[in-house]
């Protein structure tokens, strides 16, 4: 901590962390086809060298905006430059930083033509993804959230399967529609706050502060953000633009799409849709529909991935089903069901991820992903089918992994709130262990029948170093989880005390680390 102060790390790294890739995207775009890759993989593990010293430089015991920077962009129109963190997307930076890096190694021998290209779109999109998770002014956040969806377009398009421009476009579309949405949601925000207080202004505390002064607006605006942030989860059933884009989409468009831009949704509905229209979004109508929608996603999500002869169909419908318990955690309102919202978040970027990068690995060798295509392969391919099973298994959400922790919090602390729902939610596990576990009998066990899997080779000591650090997170995370959820926690209580009025008498709740607290009852 010393040494950051020394040099001034928290006057600069988030600036940096914004411009580097961006100007790495150009340099790169500019360099012979030879050296791209190279120079991109310096670029991205230089990013996210950087980013890790936000784990010491964020100060999260305040719950609150940290390392604010503002400045005046076009003043006239009250729009800033304004950036800042918390434990809330400290997490979600060090996710997008850490993804995209291995994304950027695990692609070397994999992409082949258009090299420059896709790995200055990789570096744009990244810093889009960091430019929503950053920024505090309302215009800003909207320019950033645009600027992510142009590269992950063109990587689907010009990069991805067979049906790739029906992907793509859908994805655009869906995407676009949302947006525009929100546009015109945000620019009412600010047009009715600035009539009610003189200030016309873009920046989020301005407009939390003074949010009420929609009035009769709110559940209108609540409901363009709302529709914006439910398309990018994705919620059902605004889903269907999700699994041609994952099966379409090359690996790393995969692995981003599901580690971070699916996050981006369920971000935006903590960061803004809730926070500015609590009243609206947390009333007894839109709560029942958004957990009725949860609860189906769950189970529709599940339900669909169980028959897919697809395996990288079925990742993408499990990515459905387990978006399901974020929002349900968010919605349960308490201190476990947020925080195992966000580990939900996290998890499912580190094993979601890891699968899809195994999936990609297994196509790039037999060109292939239809499950009845594969059979014994833990017999030739050893070290890949130990992976694919540690990874699956943390996706199902054994104790000891990743997955375990964020949905049991998301199922505890929701269990006080909607305990039918927590119930039937419950339902989603089994059916997790159900469509993973009979793929793993299929794809790795069994007789190895087909001539053309006795030629497999395992795994390369590139492809292994992408993967061993995802591993690390879910064994990591499964069973050390306390220093994420002690960052994640006063952050976690602040968006709860601005988004739920107190009520007589506290309901007794345990911490996730077993210490007891009284939180009220929504």
């Amino acid at each position: 901590m010393d040494f950051l102060n020394a040099i001034g790390y928290r006057e600069w790294i988030l600036h940096v962390l914004l411009l580097l890739p961006l100007v790495g995207a150009v340099v790169i775009a500019r360099l012979p086809e030879a050296v791209t890759k190279r120079a991109a993989l310096w670029v991205a593990g230089l990013e996210f060298f950087l980013s890790l010293g936000l784990w010491w430089a964020v100060d999260t015991s305040s719950g609150t905006l940290q390392l604010v920077s503002e400045f005046a962009w076009l003043p006239r129109w009250g729009i800033s430059y304004a950036l800042g963190i918390d434990g809330i997307s400290l997490f979600m930076v060090l996710l997008s930083t850490g993804l995209t890096f291995l994304c950027v190694f695990g692609s070397f021998s994999y992409i082949t033509s258009r090299e420059r290209g896709y790995y200055a779109l990789l570096l744009v999109l990244l810093t889009g993804m960091l430019g929503v998770f950053l920024a505090t002014d309302l215009f800003l956040f909207y320019l950033f959230w645009e600027v992510m969806l142009i590269p992950m377009y063109f990587l689907i398009g010009i990069w991805g399967g067979q049906n790739r421009w029906y992907a793509a476009i859908k994805f655009f579309l869906f995407t676009m529609v949302g947006s525009l949405l929100m546009l015109v949601a945000i620019i009412a925000l600010v047009w009715t706050v600035g009539r009610a207080t003189g200030v016309y202004s873009f920046g989020y505390d301005h407009l939390l502060r003074h949010a009420a002064a929609v009035g009769d607006l709110a559940p209108w605006l609540f409901g363009a953000f709302a529709l914006a942030f439910a398309i990018k989860v994705p919620v059902f059933p605004f889903h269907t633009w999700l699994p041609d884009a994952h099966v379409e989409a090359p690996t790393a468009g995969s692995v981003i799409l599901a580690g971070v831009l699916l996050k981006m949704g369920t971000y935006g509905f903590l960061r803004f849709a809730i926070p500015f229209f609590p009243a609206v979004a947390l009333g007894p109508v839109v709560s029942q529909v958004v957990v009725t929608l949860a609860v189906v996603g769950i189970v529709y999500g599940a339900l669909v991935a169980m028959v897919q002869p697809d395996i990288k169909k079925l990742v993408a419908y499990s990515s459905v089903s387990h978006i399901g318990f974020v929002m349900l955690g968010i919605w349960a309102g308490t201190v476990e069901s947020v925080q195992g919202a966000l580990m939900v978040m996290i998890g499912h970027g580190l094993s979601t991820g890891a699968l899809f990068f195994l999936v990609g690995m297994l196509y790039e060798r037999r060109h292939t992903r239809e499950i009845a295509s594969f059979g014994g392969l833990a017999r030739v391919v050893p070290l890949f089918s130990l992976i694919l099973t540690v990874t699956a298994l943390a996706s199902i959400g054994l104790p000891g992994l990743n997955g375990f922790v964020g949905e049991f919090l998301v199922l505890l602390g929701s269990y006080q709130t909607y305990p039918m729902a927590t119930i039937i939610a419950t339902t989603g596990v089994i059916f997790a262990a159900a469509y993973l576990l009979w793929a793993l009998q299929r794809m790795i066990f069994g007789p190895l029948d087909n001539e053309e899997n006795q030629g497999l080779t395992d795994l390369t000591r590139r492809e292994l170093a992408v993967l061993l650090p995802l591993i690390a997170g879910m064994i990591w995370l499964g069973l050390y989880p306390r220093p994420v959820l002690d960052r994640m926690e006063p952050a976690t209580r602040h968006y709860l005390e601005m988004t739920t009025a107190p009520t007589p008498g506290g309901v007794t709740a345990v911490h996730p680390m077993g210490i007891q607290t009284t939180t009220e009852a929504r």
